[in-house]
């Protein structure tokens, strides 16, 4: 870990800092006419999400910590937990369902590469692929003449997530979702 001054630290960083890990959501530089700068800094928690806005002077010394990021594959579920392999190693991790989130658990697939950022061989934080390819298996029935609009339709994908997707596309479509919104991109190929 290396020691950065206060006037130093950008939003994405990480630190160390009273007893947590936090990372830099927003950091405002401001040079007074009279005193030392300083930046202002909103920060949230790895661990538990509280936020943070804290000043600190140019000559203050901020603990920067270097997240370590794994590829990893999802495996299978047991009971609350979610099984991980490391595709390096072939060592097997087990996660908290209510730590990845119940929102990003729907969208896990047998085989998914998963982003699993460590800290100290600690998870801290998940990263699922920017989209995935799921299939409609109930919506409303398509209705003849009905062309691509901006009124979309309710639909359920195959993995109990709830979509709205264009008119004209019925059940056993392939869909491609995006995983941070849960919207409709565009139809698989």
């Amino acid at each position: 870990m290396a020691k950065i001054n206060g006037n130093t630290i950008k939003p994405g960083m990480v630190l160390e800092h009273n007893k947590g890990l936090w990372v830099v959501t927003k950091a405002s530089h401001v040079k007074p006419g009279k005193g030392g700068a300083f930046a202002n800094v909103e920060a949230k928690n790895l661990e538990t999400g509280n936020k943070l806005n804290e000043r600190f002077r140019s000559e203050d010394k901020v603990e920067r910590v270097t997240l370590e990021q794994k590829e990893f594959s999802y495996l299978y579920e047991q009971g609350d937990a979610l099984v991980f392999m490391d595709d390096a190693t072939y060592e097997q991790t087990e996660l908290q369902k209510d730590w990845v989130g119940e929102d990003r658990v729907a969208y896990l697939q047998d085989g998914m590469k998963v982003v699993i950022e460590m800290h100290e061989d600690r998870p801290i934080g998940l990263t699922l692929p920017e989209q995935v390819t799921l299939e409609v298996v109930e919506t409303e029935p398509t209705v003849k003449g009905q062309t691509a609009s901006s009124s979309y339709k309710p639909a359920k994908a195959n993995n109990g997530v709830r979509i709205m997707i264009p008119p004209y596309m019925g059940v056993g479509e392939r869909i491609v979702v995006d995983t941070t919104t849960g919207e409709y991109v565009r139809r698989a190929e």
